[in-house]
C-alpha cells in the first residue's frame, strides 16, 4: 500500500495556492495500519478552542518562521496526536487550499506504519480516531448554501458528517491514493460555521 500511495502521489501534479494575506498551515494525511488495514488518523478538536472548535480535522496548524511545509506537519502530528515519524516518512504533497478563515492549508501525506499509542494534546484535540480508509472512500455529499454558489463537500463520519475543507482533502487523498484519479477539491465551499 505504501509503495502503491508513493508511486501516485510521485506522478501527482499538485496545484499550489498563491494569495497574499493568508497564513501558511501543514495539515498531516496521516495513513496508519491497524491490523494490516490502512486507516487515516483524524481528530475531533477541544471544544475550547478560539477557532475551528468541536470540528473534525486533520493534525496541522500554522507554520513557524523558516519552517518547511513538511516540517510543520510532522511537527504537528507529533504534538497533537503523538505519531512520531521521520521526514523519510513523507510520501507527497497534495494541492493547497485556502480556508474562509485565512489559511493557506498544505495537505502533506505521511506514512505512519503500525498504530501505536497514540497521546492527544487535551488543549487542542478532544479525539483522535483511526479510522479504514476504505470508510472515506465514499461518493461525497454536496450541500449547497445561500451564502456561496460553491458546494460544500461533506463525508459521512460515525454518524454525523466532516466538511470542507478536511473532507475535501480526505476524498482528493482518497481518490488518488485508491484509484489513481487526480480530482480537484480547491473550489469546493465551506460551511457557514467554520468560516471564522
Amino acid at each position: 500500500m505504501r509503495d502503491t500511495i508513493e508511486a501516485r502521489l510521485a506522478g501527482f501534479e499538485r496545484v499550489p495556492i498563491t494569495r497574499p494575506g493568508l497564513r501558511p498551515a501543514s495539515v498531516a494525511i496521516c495513513v496508519l495500519l491497524r491490523e494490516d488495514v490502512p486507516c487515516l488518523l483524524i481528530t475531533r478538536r477541544a471544544a475550547g478552542l478560539r477557532r475551528h472548535s468541536g470540528q473534525w480535522a486533520l493534525p496541522g496548524g500554522s507554520r513557524d518562521a523558516g519552517e518547511s511545509v513538511p516540517d510543520a506537519a510532522l511537527r504537528e502530528l507529533r504534538e497533537e496526536t503523538g505519531v512520531v515519524a521521520l521526514p523519510s516518512a513523507v510520501l507527497g504533497v497534495l494541492d493547497d487550499f485556502a480556508t474562509r478563515s485565512g489559511f493557506l492549508m498544505t495537505p502533506v501525506v505521511v506514512w505512519g506504519g503500525p498504530v501505536g499509542a497514540l497521546s492527544r494534546q487535551a488543549s487542542e484535540v478532544a479525539r483522535i480516531h483511526v479510522i479504514p480508509l476504505a470508510d472515506f472512500d465514499q461518493r461525497p455529499s454536496l450541500l449547497r448554501i445561500p451564502e456561496s454558489p460553491a458546494p460544500v463537500l461533506r463525508l459521512a463520519l460515525l454518524g454525523g458528517w466532516v466538511y470542507t475543507p478536511t473532507a475535501a482533502i480526505i476524498h482528493q487523498f482518497c481518490q488518488l491514493a485508491l484509484h489513481g484519479l487526480t480530482t480537484r477539491v480547491a473550489h469546493y465551499e465551506q460551511p457557514v460555521f467554520a468560516w471564522r
